[in-house]
């Protein structure tokens, strides 16, 4: 792992996307040497500016990627899923790409230069993930790991981090089990030192040792530990490896210590201002973009509605410090949803839907007029997204640590959204405060532009949407 903006940025996706962003370059400059070199001098023209022209067709290519979700760590799917995804974005980025040189006549690089840049780097990128992910599943290129304990605490990662995806930056080489600690992991993933961990540690090359020990008290061979950690071992916490390699804070593991040493939850006056900063500039963009989509919207609804029915839904949330506020959203239900008062999770193909209203859940265009929320200051673009206050009264004493989602303000986009699918129950709300809990300890302008860029895809597939 490195860090950029105090954010765990794993090594070989920053490698992925530097080659990538390295590929697209060169493919407009391939392109503009294939189009003009039967013509020197078309070719000496074209070639002005074109390291600019080649940073903006890289730099829009590149996001359109990462908004598909193209650079995420745990992305699951097949050979086939992944290559239709990069052929969305290379589309999106083209169509962005057009608007650009509409925008800034001087980035024009021709249809045909444009055209053939699409496709050369197309190819050459798919080419090259697919070879540099063979080469990131090669175990000898991965971290050595090894977890300190084998009980209920170890076999959190034996349970929940069984996937390859989900191990593609660690090779995990057993669990050493502690001192009278009750297994519970299967005998042949055991490790069981002849000598000293230290000695063991510089024979397997380990990288890196997870304490995950049921009980540390009196229980762990801190002289062993310090020797390794003499050797560059990195000694790493079971709740901060889980953090870093899943994106989640993991409940069953958690303790008040761990959050109140484990560093993150950064509230400076200076992070402050300039999430508030960040979150009037994006309202606004949004705003300006997607006015006409509004504005639609609320015609729609108010012709399949007829005159007289709202077109705007107001509905009680619970914001920052647990202070309630009123959100707005286009009117996605009958007006007599919820007459009799109750609070109901909503549910997969939920009845009280209207026609219109499904279309909108699906794109996410219900969610729009919350920009004047964030714009009121209720609410940010990126944060935990705010529940009802039945819901909340109901989760704080049945989910521990369920009140520290609202240390900072909700948002219209959210780690959780990206990372789970809808959530209607109170299950759902325990596996997504985890993500939540990972959000608020780690949130900065960094995150919320990733989160943001990403929600595209959330947006483009209908990911969670009911």
């Amino acid at each position: 792992m490195i860090r950029l903006f105090r954010q765990p940025i794993v090594r070989w996706l920053t490698l992925l996307g530097a080659c990538e962003l390295a590929l697209l370059a060169a493919s407009i400059n391939a392109a503009t040497w294939i189009r003009f070199a039967p013509s020197p001098e078309d070719l000496a023209a074209s070639s002005h500016s074109l390291a600019a022209r080649a940073a903006m067709f890289a730099i829009v290519i590149f996001l359109c990627m990462a908004a598909l979700g193209e650079y995420r760590a745990t992305l699951r799917m097949s050979w086939r899923g992944q290559l239709a995804r990069h052929a969305i974005a290379f589309v999106i980025g083209g169509l962005a790409l057009v608007v650009g040189y509409y925008v800034i006549p001087q980035a024009y690089v021709g249809r045909g230069v444009l055209g053939m840049a699409l496709i050369i780097g197309f190819v050459v990128t798919s080419a090259f993930r697919a070879l540099f992910m063979r080469l990131v599943e090669m175990e000898s290129l991965k971290r050595r790991v090894l977890v300190l304990g084998a009980g209920e605490r170890a076999a959190q990662i034996h349970n929940r981090m069984r996937r390859r995806s989900d191990r593609r930056g660690f090779c995990l080489l057993g669990y050493v089990p502690g001192p009278g600690e009750t297994i519970a992991i299967p005998e042949p993933l055991l490790v069981r030192p002849s000598d000293a961990l230290a000695a063991f540690a510089r024979r397997e090359r380990l990288d890196e040792i997870v304490v995950g020990v049921d009980d540390r008290r009196g229980s762990l061979p801190m002289d062993d530990l310090l020797a390794c950690r003499q050797l560059g071992v990195q000694i790493t916490d079971l709740t901060t490896f889980v953090e870093r390699e899943a994106g989640r804070v993991q409940l069953t593991m958690l303790d008040p210590s761990w959050l109140v040493f484990s560093g993150g939850f950064n509230a400076t006056p200076l992070a402050v201002f300039v999430k508030r900063g960040f979150d009037l500039a994006a309202a606004c963009c949004i705003a300006l973009l997607c006015w006409p989509i509004m504005l639609g919207v609320a015609l729609a609804i108010r012709i399949e509605s007829g005159r007289g029915q709202p077109i705007l839904y107001r509905q009680e949330r619970v914001g920052e410090h647990g202070r309630t506020f009123w959100l707005y959203k286009f009117r996605s239900m009958r007006t007599d949803a919820e007459m009799d008062g109750i609070a109901r999770w909503a549910k997969s193909n939920d009845d009280r839907v209207t026609r219109v209203g499904r279309i909108c859940r699906k794109l996410r265009f219900d969610e729009l007029p919350q920009l004047w929320n964030v714009i009121r200051g209720d609410m940010s673009i990126v944060g935990p997204r705010p529940e009802r206050p039945q819901f909340v009264n109901d989760l704080e004493t049945k989910i521990r640590y369920y009140n520290l989602r609202h240390s900072i303000k909700p948002g219209l986009a959210g780690w959780a959204q990206l990372s789970y699918p809808y959530g209607a129950s109170e299950e759902d709300a325990a596996e997504k405060l985890k993500y939540d809990l990972f959000y608020v300890k780690n949130h900065n302008l960094f995150l919320d532009m990733v989160i943001l860029i990403e929600t595209v895809e959330v947006v483009i597939f209908g990911r969670g949407a009911r």
